[in-house]
């Protein structure tokens, strides 16, 4: 599997580019900016692109969606109930910040959903809490975890901004991501990766 981290945008986001070895089919999830370097890393690992896929509608995730998803021409996905945090430019504006206007999505993503991606196949993961649509995008034969905001190294992600919600996050950790094998390598959308088993153990909000 190809697996690049972009750090993005003024918050340094976490934008992965991910693709198929044997058929260089690839997707990019949560291009929150800097849209030049993420598509030199396409061009440069030769993918295909057959995705451009949000976790969640926050501007730090979804700023290139636009830039990225013209030039390869892929289909944009995001959940249903994240639609109007998009078409809302993220978020930005809490925060005094302009964010460049994401496309409306191609395909609206539902729990169960499978993407392919040549030989990898992401299932689409529902887990609320941090915003309302946010999902993850598991790959079960790689026994990785693409998590946005939702699981962190040692930390979770903030229910204070509208659509949050703490009981739901917590919901989302313990009953869908602690699900997955503990071996599950998490790629979040901020700070350094980490295993589903370590934060079971070792996160201060998940355990005592």
């Amino acid at each position: 599997m190809i697996l690049v981290s972009l750090p993005v945008g003024l918050i340094e986001t976490n934008c992965y580019v991910i693709g198929c070895e044997e058929t260089k089919q690839g997707a990019v999830i949560d291009p929150g900016g800097h849209a030049q370097r993420i598509l030199a890393e396409i061009e440069r690992r030769g993918l295909a692109v057959q995705y451009v896929l949000n976790t969640h509608g926050h501007f730090d995730h979804t700023d290139a969606n636009g830039a990225v998803a013209k030039v390869t021409g892929a289909p944009l996905a995001i959940h249903a109930l994240d639609k109007p945090l998009l078409q809302a430019s993220g978020g930005a504006a809490w925060f005094g910040m302009a964010a460049v206007a994401s496309p409306p999505p191609d395909l609206e993503l539902q729990d169960g959903d499978e993407l392919k991606v040549g030989t990898l196949c992401l299932r689409v993961l529902h887990t609320p809490g941090h915003t309302p649509g946010h999902v993850c995008f598991f790959e079960a034969t790689q026994g990785v975890l693409f998590d946005g905001d939702v699981l962190f190294y040692r930390g979770i992600g903030r229910t204070d901004l509208p659509g949050g919600s703490w009981k739901e996050l917590l919901d989302s950790i313990r009953r869908v991501l602690f699900a997955l094998p503990d071996t599950t390598q998490v790629y979040s959308g901020h700070g350094p990766a980490t295993t589903i088993g370590d934060e079971r153990r070792l996160n201060p909000w998940l355990t005592g």
